[in-house]
């Protein structure tokens, strides 16, 4: 059996795709959700789903070792990031190395860093006039988005894409793509 743990700040559809896919996966269980966000809603997503879900607060997240020993206590064999917003914590990473994953909305290098997710990665390749945007699924180090690639998606965009439509294209490449990856990565 292998075990994974999701990380979320936002709605969960991420989470939600994910649970279904392996849904009838007898192989894998998502053992918890965290959330850094009292108000997200991938808790009601969990609670309808029924999975177990952690509410991490600021001062929890401030407490060197907290996370970790929460998630060493789990036996996990991946930790997947799933709109998750908050830097990883270096004990997290050192703990859990190569076995932290990450989706980010654009084909990195380009548009990764601090403060580039969600609509600001959307807006800056439109503003950019890129003629294709993605997914880049990737091991999490101490640095935002920097981690050694796994694999990247394209979608072409056009001149008229708005930066919603670029963010709807790039949501159906992260819920076809993402989920099977995990899958590979744990060998299912």
């Amino acid at each position: 059996m292998k075990r994974i743990s999701l990380f979320a700040s936002g709605s969960g559809s991420n989470v939600e795709n994910i649970a279904a896919y392996f849904e009838q996966n007898k192989n894998v269980e998502i053992v918890s959700v965290l959330t850094n966000n009292i108000n997200a809603g991938v808790i009601e997503r969990c609670k309808r789903l029924g999975i177990p879900l952690i509410y991490l607060s600021s001062q929890a997240l401030q407490t060197p070792g907290f996370i970790r020993d929460i998630l060493l206590g789990q036996n996990l064999d991946l930790i997947v990031l799933a709109g998750y917003l908050k830097k990883i914590p270096d004990d997290l990473i050192e703990a859990f190395r190569q076995k932290i994953v990450n989706i980010h909305p654009a084909l990195l290098p380009n548009y990764g860093g601090k403060g580039m997710y969600g609509m600001n990665v959307h807006r800056a390749v439109k503003e950019a006039g890129e003629q294709q945007s993605g997914i880049s699924i990737h091991f999490v180090d101490e640095h935002y988005d920097n981690g050694d690639l796994i694999e990247q998606h394209a979608v072409q965009i056009s001149e008229t894409d708005t930066p919603e439509d670029i963010a709807q294209k790039v949501h159906l490449l992260e819920y076809e793509h993402f989920p099977k990856a995990i899958a590979n990565l744990l060998d299912v």
